[in-house]
């Protein structure tokens, strides 16, 4: 016995060495992937392999991405679907150039802000029909298709018609999200209608199919986003919500419409990182990178105290800006150049304390589950695509027999008075997702982007810095132990007085988190909450594409 554990044991040993040759990290959980004609990572394999028979039909990385996303909303409805909204960043090879799109919801027209107070709210709730906003995916899809699409609309959702009418086997992880989603939003009228099976949640292996959806993305598919916006798909929608106590009408959906922004950037030690403007949260990112690239970071060493004091530092003085000003910039002025700045990030930085953990950090400026997709195709054209009902399954709200749940965005405004992010009608609300982009000497360089709530701009921080301090490739970048900090000010209110709390996944040591205690820092376990990664990469000497996925979860990366 002793001999074969003996025998065991250098096994491991002698595999673990191979593995970490291989890979170059001890970390990360597999290669790279590698392919000449295109690439698609997304957060489930039956998606990515929906978005590759796209791209193989002759479909550009929009039409791919589109078809995966509505694949998404099928097999993820625990992170995605047509009842959310949308963001993006696309690559145009032809000419160039980053192209934006904010394809966010704004709140009901008629609902005012006095109405909450006199049902007797201090702040939005988290579910039912209040926190309800314009569902803004659809029309995204297709003002995306309209000017980067190939193939008609229906080709892009015939697969998920398909699958929502046959079945598909729920995963593990999905079956998890799905039954604590059904805890806490199971009751509402028309969810175990949609989403149960004979009156139970999927279990893993279980065959689902829906095909309340299958018909509601032909309708789509034929009628285009006026199906959606001002057919019968939006009289059952505004119909349902008026039965449910919601505000949210027909009219409301009828005027939606998207927006396309010029995406913003800085540059970190030699590449480019863009992000969306507010309403939504990237900008952050770009704050944090800004106050890290004043401190040798490299030198740090990855995983040290050192690095992790400080990035956590930079975190909390760029989320007081974000609780400050990331909002609607149809209601206010948002001074985005300025809080992106070099000088500003040089002035932030100067204010972190190498040696204590800050327990509260004002404004630097006196004034005024989801799912994420990166496709690429053989012209070079490459989307960073990003896409949720926010909590989980969102709002509850299901209404009958459509196959999909309303998001609950409107539940990130403020009832504060007088703030950027505060509740009015017809208003964009503070938003979470966020796509990215990467380019080098004005060329693509990476699409990526990392699920998860308020952990998105901290860990597109963290892979850039993986990526250019820390040399690692596309895999590694994703698979490194993250951080979270947790308990900053935020947008809808809550202001930080303790310092927060700092997550640390497995592999930081003992002593490592000593130190970071001796500065001040509060340390509690892993949450399990560190986001979903994917991500592409062009190497344009070698013109082939590199894919990575998320190991914390069901993505895949595969190209052709």
């Amino acid at each position: 016995m002793r001999w074969s554990i003996i025998i065991l044991l250098a096994l491991v040993s002698m595999a673990s060495a191979a593995y970490d040759r291989v890979t170059g990290e001890p970390f990360a959980s597999r290669s790279e992937v590698l392919a000449q004609h295109g690439m698609a990572a997304t957060s489930q394999p039956l998606a990515t392999q929906v978005a590759l028979d796209i791209l193989k039909q002759g479909g550009t990385a929009v039409d791919a991405a589109i078809a995966a996303n509505a694949m998404l909303g099928l097999v993820e409805p625990t992170g995605a679907g047509i009842g959310g909204d949308l963001f993006a960043i696309v690559w145009s090879a032809k000419e160039r150039k980053l192209y934006g799109l904010n394809a966010s919801g704004r709140s009901p027209q008629g609902l005012k802000k006095a109405e909450f107070a006199r049902l007797g709210l201090t702040k939005i709730p988290t579910f039912g029909p209040l926190p309800v906003s314009v569902p803004g995916a659809v029309d995204g899809w297709f003002e995306l298709h309209q000017k980067f699409g190939s193939l008609p609309m229906q080709t892009l959702l015939s697969p998920a018609i398909g699958y929502a009418r046959q079945g598909f086997p729920v995963s593990e992880l999905i079956a998890y999200y799905w039954q604590m989603n059904q805890d806490r939003i199971g009751h509402y009228p028309g969810f175990a209608e949609t989403f149960l099976i004979d009156g139970k949640v999927p279990k893993k292996g279980d065959i689902f199919r829906n095909p309340q959806l299958a018909a509601t993305y032909e309708k789509i598919a034929t009628g285009g986003a006026d199906a959606f916006y001002k057919g019968d798909i939006a009289h059952t929608i505004a119909a349902y919500l008026k039965e449910q106590g919601g505000y949210l009408t027909y009219d409301d959906l009828a005027s939606h419409t998207s927006e396309w922004v010029e995406p913003v950037s800085t540059n970190y030690r030699g590449v480019d990182v863009w992000e969306l403007p507010p309403n939504g949260q990237g900008i952050a990112a770009l704050q944090i990178l800004n106050i890290m690239e004043n401190f040798d970071v490299e030198g740090m060493g990855f995983g040290s105290a050192d690095y992790i004091h400080t990035f956590v530092e930079a975190k909390k003085l760029a989320f007081a800006d974000r609780a400050r000003f990331y909002a609607d910039p149809d209601f206010n002025k948002i001074p985005v150049s300025q809080l992106i700045s070099k000088d500003y990030g040089q002035r932030r930085a100067g204010l972190i304390d190498a040696e204590q953990a800050a327990k509260r950090v004002d404004v630097g400026i006196n004034k005024g589950d989801t799912v994420y997709l990166s496709v690429a195709d053989e012209h070079g054209n490459m989307v960073s695509l990003i896409q949720s009902n926010y909590r989980g399954m969102g709002s509850g709200m299901t209404p009958p027999g459509l196959g999909f749940i309303l998001q609950n965005r409107g539940e990130l405004f403020t009832l504060e008075r007088g703030h950027f992010n505060e509740y009015e009608p017809n208003k964009r609300p503070f938003h979470t997702i966020i796509p990215g982009f990467i380019t080098k000497n004005n060329k693509p360089y990476a699409s990526f982007g990392v699920m998860g709530g308020a952990t998105q701009p901290q860990m597109h921080a963290q892979i850039v810095m993986n990526l250019v301090d820390f040399g690692m490739n596309l895999q590694e970048a994703g698979d490194a132990p993250r951080m979270l900090h947790s308990g900053s000010s935020s947008p809808v209110g809550a202001m930080m007085t303790d310092g927060g709390q700092v997550h640390l996944e497995h592999g930081v040591s003992p002593k490592v988190q000593r130190e970071l205690l001796e500065r001040g820092h509060t340390l509690q376990p892993a949450i399990g909450v560190y986001g979903g990664y994917q991500a592409i990469m062009y190497d344009a000497k070698r013109q082939i594409f590199i894919g990575a996925s998320e190991s914390r979860k069901d993505g895949q990366a595969a190209g052709y």
